[in-house]
């Protein structure tokens, strides 16, 4: 199987599958950082980054945007000193999808570059 730092988001709709229990338990060892929670009874994807500065945090917020831009996916982004918290869900179905992982993974290959 392609890696998901490899692979692309899709466009998603209204309507569109989420992932099922069987792809969570598939997917989410390869991002096993990340936390599932819930909010407003909406899965997503959660991970808190630590930096030593602000230039830092602030540096890789801006990459986790650009990311996103390209891919046509965006996550909520809290930056602070120190620490960057990403979270991934797909608003349109107001659940997780595929396109959450990939990000995800993209998210920790971004994070690699600062460590």
């Amino acid at each position: 199987m392609e890696e998901l730092t490899e692979q692309k988001c899709v466009a998603c709709r209204v309507g569109a599958p989420s992932v099922t229990e069987d792809e969570i338990k598939t997917l989410h060892p390869k991002v096993p950082d990340w936390q599932i929670i819930s909010e407003d009874n909406i899965p997503k994807l959660d991970r808190l980054y630590k930096f030593k500065n602000f230039k830092d945090a602030i540096a890789f917020t801006d990459a986790v945007g650009a990311a996103a831009e390209e891919e046509g996916h965006h996550p909520r982004i809290t930056t602070e000193w120190g620490k960057v918290a990403v979270t991934w869900w797909t608003h349109k179905i107001k659940n997780l999808h595929h396109n959450d992982f990939i990000m995800a993974a993209k998210t920790d290959a971004i994070y690699r570059k600062f460590e």
